[in-house]
């Protein structure tokens, strides 16, 4: 029988949070393009702007990764892509980071 148990430091518990929250609202910007686009919002906004061009530089490694004849699916499926993919990495750094 183990006579020690592990103890969760705090920091390790802040830092996992702290991982989880950046994926989390780097997921939301995306998901709000995603929302802005599909609702057609005004792009001359500069509320729009702003959040188009955020998740053009997070989402600019996935945008073109597949190619569709329809421009909603590839706005969805671009952007959306890496959207779950900051979500999971996101939360299986923060996990690790709980563990520790």
């Amino acid at each position: 029988m183990p006579t020690h148990t592990r103890v969760r430091t705090r920091g390790s518990s802040q830092a996992g949070r702290a991982v989880a929250l950046v994926a989390d609202v780097l997921a939301f910007v995306i998901a709000l393009w995603i929302l802005l686009y599909l609702l057609d919002a005004n792009q001359g906004n500069e509320l729009v702007n702003f959040i188009h061009d955020a998740a053009t530089w997070l989402a600019g490694w996935s945008y073109d990764l597949f190619t569709f004849s329809k421009e909603w699916v590839q706005v969805v499926v671009g952007y959306g892509l890496a959207a779950v993919v900051y979500l999971f990495i996101g939360h299986i750094v923060a996990g690790w980071l709980y563990r520790r």
